[in-house]
């Protein structure tokens, strides 16, 4: 919740700011704080601290006050930490990991169970199912399109720009288009879903918040992360796509019933005998 605070302080009206400061400096005593004294604390009106709360994507101050006292009591650290030169192996393996598990723990707390249902409802009812990746989310698409096929669905992963641009032409009311991006700003991808979207398609995308791709977006699944990608290549933003991809194809899963129990058997006895005793 700190990262996400952090990351949109420059969207928040003035008064909103003072709400998100007074958080980041005295977090445990906000967590512990009535509405009105955090108001007193900001020097703002009570609605301008629920105002607030709407704005990071919470029902109002109860809501947002229970799931930061939530966080607080995580026994994972809720801030990245950034990695030095003279960090040793111990040290390094920790904080790799500890980054990548507040990631995710944060994600999960971030999820919103409304967007879910309705993007799990729109991927077990498609014609053709198409995963738009650029770079390292490419290789995400290629995942998630490993995953659904086996479910008996019409899927493909296009990581080239140009084949997306086509493909999406293509594209009808009765598909889906899932496009995943950590940044939700190269502009082919975005030219791609635009296409998508004219024709039609819904798009389901796995992106951050305030992005160009999640304005677009039919159905947009948050993955806050706080990672410098413009210097490193993604790890923790992978991390979460896949586990995204991983709920959404349960999720897609479970809707379809048995049936999919029987074709993912047949997919099994097919690499039978393949291994080695």
């Amino acid at each position: 919740m700190l990262a996400q605070i952090r990351q949109q302080l420059s969207s928040l009206s003035t008064a909103e700011r003072k709400v998100a400061q007074l958080i980041l400096e005295q977090t445990r005593a906000v967590a512990k704080s009535a509405l009105g004294d955090v108001a007193r604390l900001a020097k703002v009106s009570e609605p301008t601290v629920i105002r607030f709360c709407r704005s990071m994507g919470y029902g109002g101050w109860p809501d947002f006050k229970i799931k930061l006292a939530a966080s607080l009591m995580v026994g994972v650290p809720y801030v990245h930490s950034s990695l030095s030169a003279g960090d040793g192996t111990a040290v390094l393996a920790a904080k790799v990991l500890d980054n990548a598990v507040s990631a995710l723990l944060r994600v999960r707390n971030d999820i919103n169970a409304e967007r879910l249902d309705t993007a799990i409802g729109l991927l077990a009812g498609a014609r053709r199912i198409e995963f738009y990746g650029v770079g390292n989310s490419g290789i995400v698409a290629a995942d998630a399109q490993h995953k659904f096929f086996r479910f008996d669905l019409s899927t493909v992963a296009y990581a080239d720009t140009h084949t997306q641009l086509m493909a999406a032409s293509l594209l009808s009311p009765r598909d889906v288009l899932v496009a995943i991006s950590h940044s939700g700003r190269s502009r082919e991808l975005l030219d791609a879903v635009k296409l998508a979207l004219k024709n039609g398609c819904p798009v389901v995308a796995i992106t951050a918040s305030n992005t160009p791709l999640a304005q677009l977006a039919t159905v947009m699944l948050r993955a806050d992360t706080q990672e410098d990608t413009e210097i490193y290549s993604p790890m923790i933003s992978r991390l979460v796509h896949l586990a995204l991809v991983d709920v959404l194809a349960l999720g897609v899963a479970l809707r379809r019933g048995n049936d999919v129990s029987l074709v993912l058997e047949k997919t099994k006895r097919s690499l039978r005998g393949r291994r080695q005793a």
